[in-house]
């Protein structure tokens, strides 16, 4: 089973956009990312790793991978490009087997060899038939899956004015290369803030004042935390002009997310060692405390 830690580094890897270096693509953690080649487009995409994310994740985080393309056909809401998404080679594996067989086929036309004509023929059928069962859409859908239902008339209005409005290209370009860094802490704080609720329920059991005031205090952290959070988001999405003044602006709420989390980051090791030290004193734990306190209190300011 996948811990959280290693969940967290995967949607990083997933999220972090490509290096390139003398033609080849590399992820992240420096994996060659090999090129897709498909009818409608040529491109990179980092597959994610099995056993790690659930299907409802890697359609969030790896959307155009193969890999969302079977989610899709399995839970029946896929079509005909992820199919040939997941069979990318198969378009130009067919070219060139056609044009060996029609090369072939030439050869038995010219010698009048109706047998070898016959023999063709059936090699042309098959491939046909192979290619049918790929993109037939009902051999990849799952037993318990249905058919995604199309929406009443109404909401397909509602859907359509939406995405047309999120699909407005706003902000500047340059500014865009923020978002990830922004995605990504946004997912290690949710991780991390879970693990650490769990902590103080095991160590301070409620209604212990000692418990209201961490909650309290992790409550605080997840509001400062998502208000730098939609601020930088807000900035890159409106901002006229990239500036270095519009650039400190976002790298100054970068900074206060990542302060929250290395801080929540240190309260989970602290409460760890106490947990697991039932003589050890938790005046650390409670410096702790009071040094997230004079955090928020401070990033209040920015």
């Amino acid at each position: 089973m996948p811990t959280d830690n290693s969940k967290a580094l995967e949607i990083k890897r997933l999220t972090t956009p490509l290096t390139f270096d003398k033609l080849n693509a590399y992820d992240s953690e420096g994996n060659i990312i090999n090129c897709i080649e498909t009818i409608n487009e040529v491109g990179y995409v980092i597959e994610p790793k099995e056993g790690i994310l659930s299907d409802d994740e890697i359609l969030k985080y790896a959307p155009k991978s193969k890999a969302a393309s079977r989610v899709r056909l399995k839970n029946g809401f896929g079509n005909l490009s992820d199919a040939l998404l997941i069979h990318d080679n198969l378009i130009w594996i067919s070219a060139l087997y056609y044009v060996i067989l029609l090369c072939c086929s030439v050869v038995m036309m010219s010698t009048g060899n109706k047998y070898g004509m016959l023999l063709i023929l059936i090699l042309a059928i098959i491939p046909l038939i192979y290619m049918y069962r790929v993109f037939n859409l009902n051999n990849y859908v799952g037993n318990n899956a249905k058919r995604q239902e199309k929406p009443k008339s109404d909401n397909v209005e509602k859907t359509c004015a939406i995405h047309d409005y999120i699909d407005v290209d706003m902000g500047v370009p340059s500014l865009k290369r923020y978002e990830n860094e922004i995605n990504n802490l946004k997912v290690l704080f949710d991780i991390k803030e879970g693990v650490v609720r769990d902590l103080i329920k095991k160590r301070f059991a409620p209604p212990q004042i000692t418990y209201d005031r961490f909650i309290a205090i992790i409550d605080s952290s997840h509001k400062m935390f998502y208000n730098q959070a939609d601020a930088a988001t807000n900035i890159v999405h409106l901002a006229a002009e990239d500036t270095p003044r519009v650039q400190g602006e976002i790298n100054n709420k970068i900074d206060a997310m990542q302060k929250i989390i290395d801080y929540i980051e240190n309260l989970t090791n602290e409460l760890v060692i106490n947990i697991s030290n039932e003589t050890g004193s938790s005046e650390e734990v409670k410096n702790l405390l009071n040094d997230m306190e004079n955090l928020i209190d401070s990033v209040k300011e920015y």
